[in-house]
């Protein structure tokens, strides 16, 4: 099983409420949307990075 660490993280109640909504359309609760949020941004950037590299 993968140890995962837990923070604090700062949001702005508009954009919490927006990623609850989110959150329970997938069936995630709202930490497992802000994960996969972040996973697929992080699979993204790489993908971007390698298409500038020459």
């Amino acid at each position: 099983m993968i140890k995962k660490k837990p923070f604090v993280l700062r949001v702005n109640p508009e954009i919490l409420s927006i990623l609850q909504k989110w959150a329970d359309d997938e069936f995630r609760s709202i930490n497992g949307q802000i994960e996969y949020l972040l996973q697929k941004a992080i699979t993204e950037n790489k993908k971007n990075k390698s298409n500038f590299k020459k």
